[in-house]
């Protein structure tokens, strides 16, 4: 397998890293102490080409493959793990759906301001009550005549209430379970559809995280993804999709962690050194090193994979879940590195560590990824 970048991922690199540092930098740490959604960021990276980087020139997008989504989203949250967030949601988790599954109606309807940023997307499965046990959503969509009324809520939405398109995941035959679950895009504004209010969160503070509720909220069955019943094996795919993204956003992480101790070990003394001259020191930095390039091997062979067609849901879980956890040890330790200003928020070290505890969490905690792991060698033994 051939991880040697094509010219296009170099200038995609290249592009994303100098839009980051340039536009993002500063305003990285004030979004995050004031929980603002980044609205001049998300233009940024509209008018960038990068909020449809993988969707179909023909509908407005980029076109590209999902190593160079994987890429971007290592860029993007080397700098701003909440900018990243909102890319990723809105790329990964609604308008590739949309793309993947929807009706050309619906693609014509929806992709090309989706793909040009003029509209931001959100996905919504989680519920206050079910977490990791999707299966188990409480929200309804019941037939009326032309519609399916909606009712129900669901909990940690990224990009909340500031979506414009939402691909919602709702029960239309609790009796088949899992097999009764359909997707459904609902347009903000929609009668019957509210928000709750903004979460108040340990880190990626500048996504919008909010709860979604449905009061009898009238959807044309026109706007059903694909078709009933469908909801529950869209979602699990999307999610396979999503975590290679997650895996990226990590590494991003994880690799600002590493470029941060690494500049403030040249430069901080003790006991009449640097402290990079220190064995213990050089050893943080070689471990974060050696688990930040296998966890990007990982995720390119689980893009790699998604690009040729070929199965990947086992290579994405061990993506995520290897980066995530890598990610968490090495921000901890990026603060040991700095010591007591590592504890501090003068240092963006300890905002590192924060952003870095969601990635074990969102789109299926580590719990999870193990578990899809497991079944998938189980299922390749017989």
């Amino acid at each position: 397998m051939d991880f040697t970048y094509t010219e296009d991922q170099k200038m995609l690199q290249k592009m994303v890293r100098d839009i980051a540092s340039k536009e993002f930098t500063e305003r990285a740490k004030e979004i995050d102490k004031s929980h603002r959604f980044p609205k001049e960021n998300v233009q940024i990276m509209a008018e960038a080409g990068l909020m449809g980087i993988t969707i179909d020139p023909k509908y407005g997008g980029g076109g590209m493959d999902y190593v160079c989504y994987s890429i971007a989203m290592e860029e993007l949250s080397r700098v701003c793990a909440s900018t990243g967030t909102i890319m990723s949601a809105h790329l990964s988790l609604c308008t590739m759906p949309i793309q993947d599954w929807g009706s050309e109606e619906l693609k014509q309807k929806y992709l090309p301001d989706l793909a040009s940023g003029k509209k931001l997307g959100a996905f919504a499965l989680s519920e206050p009550g079910n977490g990791s046990d999707a299966a188990a959503m409480r929200t309804e969509a019941k037939e009326d005549g032309d519609y399916y009324i909606l009712n129900g809520s669901k909990a940690w939405i990224t990009n909340g209430a500031e979506a414009d398109v939402y691909l919602i995941l709702a029960q239309t035959n609790r009796e088949m379970k899992h097999k009764g679950v359909t997707a459904f895009i609902v347009d903000k504004g929609a009668e019957g559809f509210s928000f709750g209010k903004p979460e108040d969160k340990l880190g990626i503070r500048a996504s919008s995280t909010t709860q979604l509720h449905f009061d009898n909220c009238r959807v044309h069955k026109s706007q059903i993804l694909s078709k009933l019943g469908d909801g529950f094996k869209i979602a699990m795919k999307t999610l396979d999709g999503g975590r290679i993204g997650m895996a990226s956003q990590a590494i991003g992480i994880a690799r600002a962690a590493l470029e941060e101790s690494m500049a403030y070990a040249n430069v901080r003394e003790a006991f009449g050194q640097k402290i990079n001259e220190f064995q213990a020191i050089q050893f943080k930095l070689a471990d974060m090193s050696v688990d930040i390039d296998a966890a990007r091997l990982l995720a390119y062979a689980a893009a790699t994979a998604h690009d040729r067609g070929e199965p990947f849901s086992r290579l994405a879980a061990q993506a995520k879940l290897f980066a995530s956890e890598m990610a968490m040890k090495h921000t901890v330790q990026a603060i040991q590195v700095h010591g007591g200003y590592g504890y501090t928020t003068e240092y963006n070290v300890e905002r590192y560590m924060r952003d870095a505890k969601i990635t074990e969490i969102y789109e299926g905690t580590s719990e999870i990824q193990r578990i899809v792991i497991a079944k998938a060698l189980m299922k390749e033994m017989l």
